[in-house]
């Protein structure tokens, strides 16, 4: 009765439900045909939690295997701001700033986030870990991660490089390796409750692949020695930078490679991105009078002159074109060998007018003036060495005696390495090997030699010349007392503004020891030295305080080498070698 009364309500009304259910099963459809997709995976996402397992980074090792760089445990700090209340979260600002310091406002900025999950510090020290770990902070909590540690601080910085807070390098063989070194992230799949709450439940497993380990050419205890004497130089003559290179000339193996200033390893961050810069490659100068050595070794090799011959260094002062020479002291008739030996401007510019400069220039190009060494080091520079061509009148009587070209360090020390090695240039190289997670070499680096410089009767010769250098030459600072060494000295006014300078110099010097069977070929550079700031008094002590020291540690290494050679034949107990 009460329908019949009002049927165009009941109608309203019945339609109007009729609508809302076929509404309702269109939009069911559209769900359950088009839309299936996006919600199983949001809801995959939702009841899914998947966690990155992180590798453990490989380590770095010198050649003795004793570690340069290895990876530790370390706890990051994170909050779930979603879970905490405003007093909460100011309890945990309060309680990190106590332990950690820092802006409390930054701290503040993280937790005020709509999010389930952030970093607030990551790798934190074990102390500030068990600081905070007893305040029971409420929403904060700690994830195990692990961080780089470098054993002997910063010992071979620019070598070395260093990663970023996610273990990736950023800079020298930690970035050049980096691809091996990382290894690769795993995964962990757990399931969750409605909630978000972990059910610890596991669903999938993917184990992370450790990084793999490299082996350096470097060894630990000369590099120590190296750096220590390069400190001496670099503090007491106030210098704006520095370099040391150490190789064995026989295999172009680089055992110790510094520069100054140096940098943090673990905190790179604090330091000016320009002492950052690996300077013994990247950065070029004149050398000076240490480029004398390949108008000295050209003038042999061509026949042009005995050691005996005879040349008129005109007592310091000698006219090339329209530019007059000068000595750095008056000379006057001197033997090859003490041109050399004396260092005489004006006697190399006799020796290369008589070679001229196509001879000149190709004995530059022999020894690898003006090409990339191929190292393989990040940033590595060729410096420069113009053709004949671009040679100006003056040329002739600068290229020779180490101006109007440009070098680096590495340079240097593989030229004076080939006389060393009886005259057969070897390419350097710094890595020795690479092996697997679990030490299994898997590409090893051999010696490899180049060009024949100079035959090795020049080469004889050229050792001799270059050891009168030390004993009675501008070297004898270098001069050992049970120890023949050769090299060369070399004091290069900077240029400035298009301009030689008269108080800023690079002092230098490269030699070689022992003579008679060169272990060690090293260059030392000095930048800005002062008040002295001539290579023989400023650059010779540091390479005879490392030949001296080097020398009688790999002798000490010998000797242990021995006796366990010798007990291992007679069947008896090898005692550990230690690492010193």
């Amino acid at each position: 009765m009460h329908f019949q009364k009002h049927p165009t309500r009941v109608a309203f009304i019945f339609f109007t439900f009729l609508l809302c259910i076929i509404l309702f099963f269109i939009k069911l459809a559209l769900i359950q045909i088009f839309r299936v997709d996006y919600l199983a995976e949001k809801a995959e996402k939702q009841h899914n939690h998947i966690v990155e397992l992180e590798p453990l980074r490989g380590s770095i090792f010198d050649r003795n295997m004793r570690p340069l760089a290895i990876n530790v445990g370390a706890y990051s700090l994170f909050a779930n701001p979603r879970m905490m209340t405003d007093a909460q979260k100011a309890a945990a600002v309060s309680a990190i700033v106590k332990v950690m310091g820092g802006d409390p406002s930054a701290y503040a900025r993280d937790l005020a986030k709509e999010k389930h999950f952030v970093w607030v510090a990551r790798k934190i020290s074990t102390a500030q870990y068990e600081q905070l770990k007893g305040l029971k902070a409420q929403g904060l909590g700690f994830v195990k991660e692990s961080k780089r540690f470098y054993p002997d601080n910063d010992l071979a910085a620019h070598l070395m490089g260093f990663v970023n807070i996610d273990n990736a390098g950023l800079q020298g063989i930690e970035l050049e390796y980096d691809k091996h070194l990382r290894g690769a992230k795993g995964m962990a799949q757990f399931l969750r409750d409605a909630r978000m709450r972990d059910l610890m439940i596991e669903k999938d497993f993917v184990a992370p692949r450790d990084g793999g380990q490299v082996v350096l050419t470097i060894d630990e205890t000369i590099q120590f020695i190296a750096e220590k004497a390069l400190d001496k130089a670099f503090q007491k003559y106030h210098a704006a930078s520095a370099s040391v290179i150490v190789l064995d000339p026989k295999t172009g193996e680089v055992l110790a490679f510094a520069n100054r200033p140096d940098f943090d390893l673990e905190h790179p961050n604090a330091t000016p991105p320009e002492n950052m810069t690996n300077r013994a490659v990247a950065f070029t100068y004149e050398p000076g009078s240490v480029f004398k050595i390949v108008t000295a070794s050209a003038g042999l090799e061509e026949k042009a002159f005995k050691e005996e011959d005879t040349i008129f260094c005109e007592n310091g002062a000698y006219r090339v074109a329209n530019h007059t020479l000068h000595d750095h002291e008056p000379l006057g008739l001197l033997t090859y060998r003490q041109v050399v030996e004396h260092s005489s401007n004006i006697g190399v510019t006799k020796i290369a007018q008589r070679l001229g400069p196509e001879k000149v220039y190709a004995y530059a190009r022999r020894f690898h003036f003006g090409v990339k060494t191929g190292i393989g080091m990040v940033g590595e520079v060729g410096g420069m060495l113009k053709p004949v061509s671009r040679w100006s009148k003056t040329s002739i009587g600068a290229i020779p005696i180490g101006q109007e070209v440009t070098v680096t360090p590495l340079q240097l020390v593989c030229a004076i390495a080939a006389i060393a090695n009886d005259g057969r240039y070897m390419k350097p190289y710094y890595v020795k090997a690479v092996k697997d997670p679990s030490g299994r070499v898997i590409r090893e680096f051999q010696p490899q030699p180049g060009d024949q410089v100079i035959s090795e009767d020049t080469a004889r010769r050229m050792k001799s010349i270059l050891q009168g250098v030390v004993d009675e030459g501008t070297a004898t600072a270098a001069k050992m007392k049970d120890i023949t060494a050769g090299g060369k000295t070399g004091t290069a006014q900077k240029v400035e503004n298009g301009t030689y300078s008269h108080s800023k110099f690079v002092a230098s010097f490269i030699g070689f020891a022992p003579v008679d069977d060169p272990k060690l070929a090293i260059v030392v550079t000095v930048d800005t030295p002062h008040p002295v700031y001539y290579g023989g008094l400023v650059s010779a002590p540091v390479f005879k305080e490392i030949v001296e020291n080097s020398l009688r540690y790999l002798a000490s290494l010998s000797s242990m080498a021995s006796a366990a050679n010798t007990a291992n034949a007679a069947g008896k107990p090898v005692q550990q070698i230690k690492k010193p």
